[in-house]
């Protein structure tokens, strides 16, 4: 085969693109520090490269968003339960200072100011919010658990499920003592049958206390009673009850010869302005034993501002407005709260819950507590404040006589008999609701546990991430990746090895048929 100069130099100059193309290969290389540019130069590395790319994504998504996300959503959640349970151990206290019955009335004081703030900043825990989210509300994350304002126009029918075992005993007081204010007054006191001056009678100021057993509707001043159902061994009946709208109506039907409060035997009487549902004492011995659950409808307008708002533990309806009525399912035929997960994805094919309701924690009987101890430590405040009243009047001159100095000692005794009547109150239930606050202190402990648990799982979560997010980062690099030392010597042969093309084309082209000649 003949070979000519156009031949030597086509191939030359193949040659020489040739290195030219390997030293620009090597040169993008050395700039990325990839193994290929194109899939097409190398289809192994390219599909594998995908692959793990696709894997890496999901890992960092996990590992670097879902995982911190759900992180701090439970980290907001603990906090707000790492407050109520500091607020339910301050009730606590107040409760055990208010049980020893040796309170100045600086120390009354001082727990119904504290009483106040706590009552106020109990269920603001509850609005927590991650991001804008509320963390206790479930699905409506776009809502508070309780109402942040007054809203006086909403109304709301609700059902709620009472059980009989959970009646508690309670002292209800009539005919409290009115401290008189001028010396007409002051003669207004009829000491027994023999005294013939005055027109009323003494039992009118002497204070009674009735006990019975009750139970407590969510809220207080309610509009109505729609029905009331007691279930007891199976069976099924609708309860009458009678409605008062005050304690002082309820007394003014049902008062004993003593100037007692009183309920029917059998009957059942529901005060809307506190929502107390009061039993009979035949008929609380019935329900007592034979372990009854009751389930009363009622409706209510107007919430105030920290009140919870009912669909977070109820069956209700919003008939605000009677063309779009809203309802709320809330519990199973079984009395069960539906509740609602919020689960983050934290690995693969792995999910978690991060999420607490608060009808798991708590309800508002925590504030209701706070609300009647602050009324019984107001009603011993303003107790001691009429004896000293009382006892002020008896050092003024205006009643400096005898006939007064007489009707006043009464007015003292009736007004000391009142006192003591408070402050025992008062101790009685700060010792009751010792046991409720443990019982909530309690539900909270078990809530931050729980939550605990979720957190411990989530960090093995985390850690498993994070080691499979280096192991998939490593085999990425390992299939994607030069080491510059390697590259340079790639690049220095391809290199070396075109300059060598070019130094022998040149030595070609210098060659013509007269050097044959």
């Amino acid at each position: 085969m003949r070979i000519t100069n156009n031949m030597i130099m086509n191939n030359s100059s193949g040659n020489i693109n040739g290195t030219k193309g390997l030293v620009n290969s090597r040169n993008t290389q050395m700039t990325t520090q990839k193994k290929i540019d194109r899939p097409s130069e190398d289809p192994v590395i390219a599909v594998r490269s995908l692959r793990l790319q696709t894997s890496l994504s999901k890992v960092n998504q996990y590992y670097e968003k879902n995982i911190p996300d759900a992180d701090s959503w439970m980290d907001v959640t603990e906090t707000a339960l790492l407050n109520i349970r500091d607020i339910m151990t301050d009730f606590r206290t107040l409760c055990v200072n208010g049980s020893t019955g040796t309170l100045t009335q600086d120390d009354r004081n001082t727990i119904a100011t504290q009483l106040k703030a706590l009552q106020e900043a109990v269920f603001s825990e509850g609005n927590a919010d991650y991001a804008g989210r509320t963390v206790f509300t479930g699905f409506r994350t776009d809502k508070n658990l309780t109402f942040t304002e007054a809203e006086k126009d909403t109304k709301y029918t609700i059902e709620q499920r009472l059980k009989a075992d959970d009646m508690v005993l309670s002292r209800y007081y009539n005919n409290e003592v009115t401290v008189p204010t001028n010396v007409t007054e002051v003669a207004d006191l009829k000491m027994n049958d023999a005294d013939t001056t005055g027109n009323t009678d003494a039992s009118k100021y002497t204070i009674q206390q009735s006990n019975f057993y009750r139970l407590r509707l969510g809220y207080d001043s309610i509009d109505s009673v729609e029905s009331m159902e007691i279930t007891m061994g199976g069976t099924t009946n609708k309860v009458t009850a009678e409605v008062f709208e005050t304690e002082e109506a309820w007394a003014a039907a049902h008062t004993t010869t003593d100037g007692k409060k009183d309920v029917p035997a059998d009957g059942v009487v529901i005060i809307r302005s506190t929502g107390d549902i009061i039993f009979g004492d035949t008929l609380q011995a019935s329900l007592q034993s034979g372990h009854a659950e009751m389930k009363i409808n009622y409706t209510k307008t107007g919430f105030n501002e920290g009140d919870l708002r009912p669909e977070y533990y109820y069956d209700c309806q919003n008939i605000t407005d009677p063309a779009n009525k809203i309802t709320y399912d809330k519990l199973t035929d079984d009395g069960e709260y539906i509740t609602y997960d919020i689960n983050y994805t934290v690995a693969q094919n792995q999910t978690i819950n991060v999420n607490m309701e608060a009808c798991e924690i708590f309800d508002g009987s925590i504030q209701q507590d706070m609300i009647e101890l602050r009324e019984a430590v107001n009603n011993s405040i303003e107790a001691h404040d009429k004896v000293d009243k009382i006892k002020a009047m008896m050092a003024e001159e205006t009643y400096s006589e005898v006939k007064y100095q007489t009707k006043l000692t009464k007015w003292l005794d009736l007004a000391k008999k009142e006192m003591d009547y408070y402050d025992d109150n008062l101790s009685k239930m700060c010792s009751e609701s010792l046991g409720k606050v443990d019982g909530y202190l309690a539900d909270v402990s078990l809530a931050v546990t729980r939550l605990g648990c979720t957190q411990d799982q989530l960090s093995l979560y985390e850690k498993r991430m994070n080691d499979q997010q280096q192991t998939v980062q490593q085999l990425q690099s390992d299939n994607d990746d030069l080491e510059l030392s390697e590259i340079i010597i790639s690049y220095t042969a391809a290199y070396n090895a075109y300059q060598a093309s070019l130094t022998a084309a040149g030595k070609l082209s210098g060659q013509t048929l007269l050097n044959y000649i």
